[in-house]
């Protein structure tokens, strides 16, 4: 019995360092890419099975980071309680945990069909080699936006394997929008690290170009980033439910640059996890109620 709850133990503190909650973010358009692509609800085993790749996926990838960034975390007072610098896990036991975790998301995809199957391995590669990206590149904010961002073109593979043009641009459309929403809110974050990472030499754009200009570059992606969801409006012909949808999405934006300041970051954490947050579940509210209410 002892040996059980210390392993529920430990599986309790990586899921609380690794923000489980926070798969949250690019779920809701996962999902809705998965409903536009069967044009209404797919079968209960699909989603189940998408819900485990998505959430198996993104808990593999963040204790790579964890792993990977044990040592920078060390040095960060903001980071320096998660699990690896603290020592309240070994390497070995994580690293158990990143083979468990791309696991299941292989069995996953390979349960849903065989090029999801094919394409897993890549998947792995891209959204574990984000982890290095802050030691040589600022473009790091870009790489994380792609790691989430390969999430609705998944789901969209997982339901419709078929690629067939203009109808695969849909898929492609919502993946650029949450490349550049993640791209962008990821730049908003990072703000809070902007002095450790100049003494650790580690790459940002807010350590480059400063909070002002960062600012400034966020709001430009968030504003192509809707301009892009207007992509699947037009292409598959959706209604005004989802159009409302993204005039809602506008208005949060709005809201959460309000929030923020060159002189005044206090508002930080509410404009990354609350508004963020509420963004992705609005856009998956409106486009769901469209879909499943003009079928």
């Amino acid at each position: 019995m002892g040996l059980i709850r210390n392993f529920f133990r430990k599986i309790g503190l990586i899921f609380k360092d690794i923000k489980l909650a926070h798969s949250l973010f690019a779920l809701p358009f996962a999902l809705l890419a998965m409903l536009l692509a069967k044009d209404g609800l797919p079968p209960v085993r699909s989603i189940l099975f998408i819900l485990l790749a998505m959430v198996s996926a993104r808990s593999g990838a963040m204790a790579v980071n964890r792993l990977a960034d044990a040592k920078i975390d060390a040095n960060n007072p903001r980071t320096a309680g998660r699990v690896m610098p603290s020592g309240k896990l070994r390497r070995a036991e994580l690293a158990l945990f990143i083979i468990i975790a791309y696991g299941i998301f292989m069995l996953a995809a390979f349960e849903l069909n065989r090029l999801c199957f094919y394409l897993s391995p890549i998947a792995i590669a891209w959204i574990s080699f984000y982890s290095l990206t802050k030691r040589f590149t600022r473009l790091s904010h870009f790489v994380l936006g792609m790691s989430l961002g390969i999430a609705p073109m998944g789901a969209w593979l997982a339901i419709d394997p078929g690629i067939v043009f203009p109808r695969i641009l849909a898929p492609a459309f919502i993946s650029a929008a949450v490349l550049l929403w993640v791209a962008g809110f990821d730049i908003l974050y990072s703000f809070s690290d902007v002095e450790v990472d100049s003494k650790q030499n580690l790459y940002s754009i807010p350590r480059f170009l400063g909070i002002g200009k960062s600012l400034w570059l966020t709001r430009g992606l968030h504003l192509v980033s809707l301009l892009l969801l207007l992509g699947p409006y037009f292409l598959l012909r959706l209604g005004a439910v989802y159009l409302t949808g993204l005039g809602v999405i506008a208005l949060l934006f709005i809201w959460e640059h309000s929030l923020l300041k060159p002189d005044d970051l206090s508002k930080l954490n509410l404009a990354f996890f609350n508004m963020n947050g509420w963004i992705s579940v609005t856009f998956f509210i409106f486009g769901a109620i469209d879909i499943l209410v003009r079928r």
